[in-house]
């Protein structure tokens, strides 16, 4: 069951907004104000609403940028904005696959470029990528980003969950680490659950190994703030 967005004409998951309902009642027997209780609902609209609509597109990454709509007059600025910011991105991170995606931003990482195998530990030659990410963060700071990691199916699902959360967490970390804000990040990992090859062939199980980033206007700039 969806519920359509007039602005965007998308339709949104009732379950999402089921999400949304609650922690919004939930927030207010917590008795925070007004603004808290907006950051806090605007995180999960990246991440757990991301991950709702995740389930029905079969992205997480994609799910929060979806989940974090902006729409009208606002949507059409940070449109504006995150067509400039890509651009640059494809230019400073090269290997990564930067996509545009309805208001925001898919950056993916082959964990090749980051990691060596089964290893959850940056690789220096690959931290030049991770430096220029936060640098782009730095130049537009009016966003949040959701980290996923994703595993091929080798091994068991409890493992590849695991290397895939520490993953997302290490790139996380990095970023941290680079001055960026860490209330603007979230990190999950989905292990073989999302896989975008077939794990019947070496190359499509590369494919599969991988962290992307949904960067999506923050809560304030989705109220306009």
């Amino acid at each position: 069951m969806y519920a359509k967005n007039g602005s965007t004409g998308f339709r949104f998951p009732r379950a999402a907004l089921a999400v949304l309902t609650m922690l919004a009642l939930g927030l207010t027997a917590c008795g925070l104000n007004k603004k808290e209780k907006g950051a806090i609902i605007g995180g999960a609209a990246g991440g757990v609403v991301g991950g709702v609509i995740g389930n029905q597109t079969g992205s997480t990454t994609r799910g929060a940028i979806i989940g974090a709509v902006v729409g009208g007059v606002a949507g059409a600025v940070i449109g504006h904005q995150m067509d400039q910011q890509a651009k640059e991105l494809q230019q400073d991170i090269p290997g990564a696959t930067v996509t545009r995606v309805g208001e925001g931003i898919a950056v993916t990482f082959a964990s090749g470029l980051l990691y060596d195998f089964d290893s959850d530990i940056v690789r220096s030659e690959a931290a030049q990528n991770l430096r220029n990410l936060a640098a782009s963060l730095e130049k537009y700071p009016n966003t949040d980003l959701l980290i996923v990691g994703h595993t091929d199916a080798v091994g068991s699902s409890e493992y590849n969950q695991a290397l895939s959360q520490r993953r997302s967490t290490a790139a996380a970390n990095y970023l941290i680490g680079q001055s960026v804000d860490p209330t603007r990040l979230r990190a999950v990992g989905r292990g073989e659950t999302e896989p975008i090859a077939s794990n019947d062939t070496e190359g499509g199980r590369q494919t599969n190994r991988r962290v992307e980033i949904a960067i999506y206007a923050n809560a304030s700039t989705r109220k306009g703030g």
